[in-house]
């Protein structure tokens, strides 16, 4: 797999409490009391249809967490960090002069496994300025525009909801999955880490459509695409 340099700050703790006002969530390790063996009494490993709020994770994405990540269960994630919430947040901050991304959920391997984190963020984009993607991502035929490759994914699609550009217009949005770790290459075959990636951001694309009531779901389908544009 991957050669992994963390940015947890705390290894093995629950993920901290969303701060008031702020749409761009962090993760900063921390938990309840800890036992003497350092480990927070509320601490909890789970499987990977558990993460996120429980809608966020398919079973095809858990089983492509297993790819990307060599673990079948992890840590369970923080209250904070779920469709429902991150929903709430993308629909405040729409159209918004300053904050046009935000986090949906952070994943992390259990303690006394090898470290690794993913990060699954939303933002709005502007389809227009949207750029021709880098020589390392795969383009797939899902959504409007779909990115993969060894070490994260994006997923594009258009929301037509009054949660968020309302129901006359359509609202440009990508859920991306990304490896949150110092570059290094792949050990690990290329095209099947593109195609775990692939899958896991289709389905917090496709939860986060399905909560902001998108018509049609955004256009997304019921099971990931993998075949290359």
């Amino acid at each position: 797999m991957w050669t992994v340099v963390s940015r947890r700050p705390v290894r093995g703790g629950l993920l901290s409490a969303a701060v008031v006002g702020s749409l761009f969530l962090g993760a900063t390790g921390c938990g309840g009391d800890e036992d003497k063996d350092g480990v927070p009494d509320d601490y909890e490993v789970v499987a990977g249809t558990k993460l996120c709020g429980g809608n966020a994770v398919s079973a095809d994405a858990a089983k492509a967490l297993k790819v990307i990540t060599g673990s079948s269960h992890f840590e369970a994630s923080g209250e904070e960090y779920s469709i429902e919430q991150a929903a709430t947040a993308l629909s405040i901050a729409y159209n918004s002069p300053h904050d046009h991304r935000g986090d949906i959920c952070r994943i992390y391997t259990p303690r006394n496994e090898p470290d690794f984190d993913l990060r699954v963020t939303w933002r709005q984009v502007d389809p227009d300025a949207t750029g021709s993607p880098a020589s390392k991502f795969t383009v797939l035929k899902m959504g409007e525009r779909t990115l993969t490759a060894a070490d994260m994914a994006h997923v594009q699609f258009g929301c037509r909801s009054d949660k968020v550009a309302g129901t006359g217009t359509v609202g440009h949005l990508e859920v991306g999955v990304e490896h949150w770790a110092m570059h290094t290459e792949p050990e690990s075959n290329v095209e099947a880490l593109k195609d775990a990636y692939a899958t896991v951001a289709h389905s917090f694309a496709l939860a986060m459509a399905k909560e902001l009531g998108c018509e049609k779901n955004g256009g997304l389908p019921a099971k990931p695409v993998l075949e290359p544009a």
